[in-house]
């Protein structure tokens, strides 16, 4: 295969970008906007030895999962949504068959055990308008006329759309008013390859139990001419409850600043996940989608199966979503998290719930429960680990095992890296009992995975079924 060769493609799988898979001569080719099912005519863009991207020319035959007219206008130029144009039911066996064959190849768990063990996906009831917060940046088209939306995919060419698929609907509101008050008072737009221009980027956060919004403009300076203008019109907004700025005048592709300063209302927004009551910061890690959160921590908690005489270690906490759920039915739940604000949110939200059976530690999960097993002999009746997508580091793993609980819960954002985890767990004393994806992002690639792993015997368990 050649660049520029022109090829017919039948599309069988799915990449980790959203890309479709074929083969041609058995030579693979990845090809954006084409999903499973469809047969297509594709160009050739990039040819390697064994592979190659192509561009997508013309649907010879749809795929039956294929919509006719996807929700959002943008969906093939943006870069948010890469599965948009297939239908969600074949989102989500897409999704469960992603988990079950990086079980089966890469964690070397048996079919059969499989076929026992794993749960049917957890799905949405409504796949559009789940995400409670979003990240816009803000820039100026070819005329020099200010614009907000998102990036086209792998660049950092903005896509203008104020009105999202996967957002809520006041977005598109306080962008306008953005966009409006930027244009009238000639606040101008930050340019990342001249380092120049004021706003870089708006955050919009919503509370889905609370209707609470916060609205953060993330600005290359100090402070926002004109600032009361814009305050006056976002406050009018019912819900509107924080209004602040970051500074950011870095040349970096990180989006927030360290340093928050509030213009107007409240440094933060509140919201629930089931009963526990959080309070959340421009700065805050929480779960985007908080319908399927809670759907997620719920089988979390059943999993770890508390009856209240349980010390629970939660690894890579966070601001404490996990451990407050917990700590609902543990005796004793104890959390680790590198970033210093997070575990700062974590106390205030144990201390807002009125949860005293909580204590948190700052630092790599890898270094701080090691030191606390071995120095200071802390144990655990259960662990939870709900890692970056890179997975848990190896001396964590092999602690774990050392600490010897009855029960470990792994929350995945990455069934690839979990696979590998779950292997090394495997062959270490733990056996599989319950794998149940949930699916927290719909119209992308990507499945979180709760997973329960226990020490009871293998007679045990074939008893119970």
């Amino acid at each position: 295969m050649q660049k520029n060769d022109l090829v017919t493609v039948a599309i069988e799988d799915i990449g980790v970008g959203g890309e479709g898979i074929g083969k041609v001569d058995g030579y693979t080719l990845f090809i954006k906007d084409a999903i499973i099912g469809d047969v297509v005519e594709a160009k050739i863009v990039k040819a390697k030895k064994n592979y190659g991207y192509a561009r997508l020319m013309n649907i010879v035959t749809p795929s039956e999962n294929r919509v006719e007219k996807p929700a959002c206008p943008m969906a093939r130029r943006c870069g948010g949504c890469q599965i948009q144009e297939m239908k969600y039911g074949a989102q989500l066996a897409f999704k469960e068959g992603k988990v079950r064959g990086n079980l089966e190849r890469i964690g070397e768990v048996p079919t059969e055990l499989l076929d026992k063990v794993m749960q049917p996906i957890v799905g949405m009831e409504e796949p559009f308008h789940y995400r409670n917060k979003a990240q816009f940046p803000i820039g100026t088209d070819k005329e020099g006329h200010i614009i907000t939306g998102f990036y086209a995919g792998r660049t950092h060419s903005i896509i203008p759309n104020t009105d999202c698929a996967l957002g809520v609907a006041v977005n598109q509101k306080i962008l306008e008013i953005i966009l409006h008050f930027m244009e009238n008072n000639h606040i101008s737009a930050y340019d990342e390859e001249k380092h120049k221009g004021l706003v870089r980027h708006v955050l919009i956060r919503y509370g889905f139990k609370t209707d609470e919004i916060m609205v953060c403009l993330v600005i290359n300076g100090e402070k926002l001419p004109h600032a009361e203008k814009l305050v006056d019109k976002l406050c009018k907004i019912p819900g509107m409850t924080s209004i602040t700025i970051s500074v950011n005048k870095a040349k970096t592709n990180v989006i927030m600043g360290n340093e928050i300063k509030l213009l107007w209302g409240q440094t933060y927004i509140t919201d629930y996940i089931g009963n526990v009551k959080y309070q959340i910061s421009p700065l805050s890690f929480y779960q985007v989608n908080p319908v399927q959160t809670e759907k997620l921590y719920g089988l979390a908690l059943d999993y770890a199966d508390l009856n209240g005489n349980e010390t629970v270690w939660d690894l890579y906490c966070g601001i404490g979503t996990i451990s407050l759920f917990l700590a609902q039915k543990a005796k004793f739940v104890r959390g680790v998290e590198i970033v210093p604000a997070a575990i700062e949110n974590a106390k205030e939200n144990a201390k807002l719930n009125g949860l005293e059976n909580t204590e948190f530690f700052v630092g790599k999960a890898e270094e701080v429960l090691p030191r606390e097993y071995k120095k200071n002999g802390v144990y655990a009746d259960v662990i939870v680990v709900d890692p970056p997508r890179k997975g848990c580091d190896e001396t964590l793993l092999e602690t774990m095992v050392e600490m010897n609980p009855d029960r470990i819960v792994y929350v995945s954002c990455d069934s690839a890296t979990l696979a590998r985890d779950l292997k090394y767990l495997c062959e270490r004393g733990y056996e599989l009992r319950k794998v149940c994806p949930v699916d927290q992002f719909g119209m992308t690639v990507h499945v979180e995975t709760v997973v329960l792993l226990s020490q009871q015997k293998p007679d045990d368990f074939l008893n119970q079924l």
